[in-house]
């Protein structure tokens, strides 16, 4: 009764909502239903700034490369990876949000659980990654009920990589990863906000995944054993996060199997450095050669 009487009332708060959408003509079918805008349409969309070429604008006040006096400067800084091998997905990603050289945040969760059987990473811009991603959930749960089986890895990727790439040049900046098993089999596919979909066994994206290849090019072979799989991830996003600044904080560890993703910890970067998991020995240079070389002897 009460939702009848605000929905006609012609004082209150949800009047003064309807009148200022009608005064900026916008639709108010299924604005209330759902907290992703207006996704409960089913199309998504958006106001398009008032100039006449938004994606010229944008480069004009953001592109510091041409213009190092440019008003904003956009500054991104992570390491997510995933791999497959013969046990599944290893998804291993840092927690560090940064925002330039300023670190806004050491507990992001750069996983999206798109369902139980598929997950995506973020890198890029947040807000973009964590929208994007969690629209395409809705619709592999449409397609789940539509087909009566789970969306493939492979269609999964093609739905974003299409739904991106509608708007390359507006300012959308995503490098990720969807990563699951399907009835092929374990499956990674990288995706990008240019609508990029590449197919593969390993990928790194972030300001980190040069120091992650690295660790991950020497250690990587399809064969590992789940327990060598995980240790491989963790050692690999330590890595990047002791030698790259807007990289680090913890580690998040998951683990894609044939019966879905499993959370297999968050590792804090520092105790990674000094004691490793579980205290069996830390990842650290320093740790690791203590008292076996002669700059470095072993304490009295």
């Amino acid at each position: 009764m009460n939702s009848l009487v605000q929905r006609f009332s012609t004082t209150g708060p949800a009047a003064e909502m309807r009148r200022a959408r009608q005064a900026l003509g916008e639709e108010e079918d299924g604005a209330d239903v759902m907290s992703f805008g207006n996704l409960a349409s089913g199309v998504p969309k958006f106001n398009i700034p008032a100039v006449p070429d938004p994606s010229a604008f944008l480069r004009l006040h953001t592109d510091d490369f041409a213009d190092p006096s440019c008003r904003i400067k956009i500054k991104h800084g992570t390491t997510t990876l995933a791999f497959r091998f013969r046990g599944g997905v290893i998804v291993a990603v840092d927690s560090r949000a940064t925002a330039g050289s300023y670190i806004a945040s050491g507990t992001v969760k750069k996983v999206i659980e798109i369902n139980p059987y598929l997950l995506g990473t973020m890198a890029g811009g947040a807000a973009d990654c964590q929208y994007w991603e969690t629209y395409l959930g809705i619709q592999c749960r449409l397609h789940e009920l539509r087909n009566r089986e789970r969306i493939s890895v492979a269609a999964a990727s093609k739905y974003l990589s299409n739904l991106v790439y509608s708007y390359k040049g507006m300012g959308l900046s995503m490098g990720t990863m969807i990563c699951g098993w399907d009835k092929t089999g374990p499956a990674v596919y990288y995706v990008d906000s240019d609508g990029t979909r590449l197919k593969g066994d390993l990928f790194s994206v972030g300001s980190g995944s040069t120091f992650a290849y690295g660790v991950l090019d020497q250690g990587y072979r399809w064969d590992l054993t789940d327990e060598e799989a995980q240790e491989l991830g963790r050692r690999s996003i330590y890595a990047a996060g002791h030698r790259d600044a807007f990289s680090g904080n913890t580690i998040n560890l998951y683990h894609v199997q044939e019966d879905g993703w499993k959370f297999i910890g968050n590792y804090d970067v520092s105790k990674m450095h000094y004691e490793g998991p579980e205290g069996r020995g830390g990842y650290g240079y320093d740790i690791r050669v203590e008292g076996k070389t002669s700059a470095n002897p072993q304490p009295a």
